[in-house]
């Protein structure tokens, strides 16, 4: 939540003061302006303002309900079958191909050694 206080706005640096009186009448008068031009506005635009935030998130909601989610889902499934596929392909051509090699290199055994 936005909370502006008075000193965030006129905040006087050490060793600057006004008097008191003026100080006090200062605070007293951004208070009282900013407390009852907010209620002056949020009775102007409060509900015209509500309206248009629940035009807004009920499409917000009817989109991610009726269009976003089922789009999801449906390319999950498309893709599922096309991973099968290409788990089947992978197994198929590279499988084999990794398992040679595999064997070539097994014989191959290194030693080290340490001189000193």
């Amino acid at each position: 939540l936005l909370q502006i206080d008075f000193e965030d706005v006129i905040a006087e640096p050490e060793g600057t003061h006004s008097f008191d009186g003026i100080w006090k009448a200062s605070f007293t008068t951004f208070t009282v302006t900013k407390y009852w031009f907010y209620r002056l506005l949020s009775a102007i635009f409060g509900i015209p303002m509500a309206l248009i935030w629940g035009i807004y998130f009920a499409i917000l909601s009817f989109l991610h309900i009726w269009a976003v989610v089922p789009c999801i889902r449906s390319y999950l499934i498309e893709i599922q079958c096309i991973s099968r596929v290409y788990s089947i392909c992978i197994h198929t051509f590279c499988d084999p191909l990794f398992e040679a090699i595999g064997r070539m290199f097994s014989s191959i055994r290194a030693t080290v050694r340490k001189e000193i």
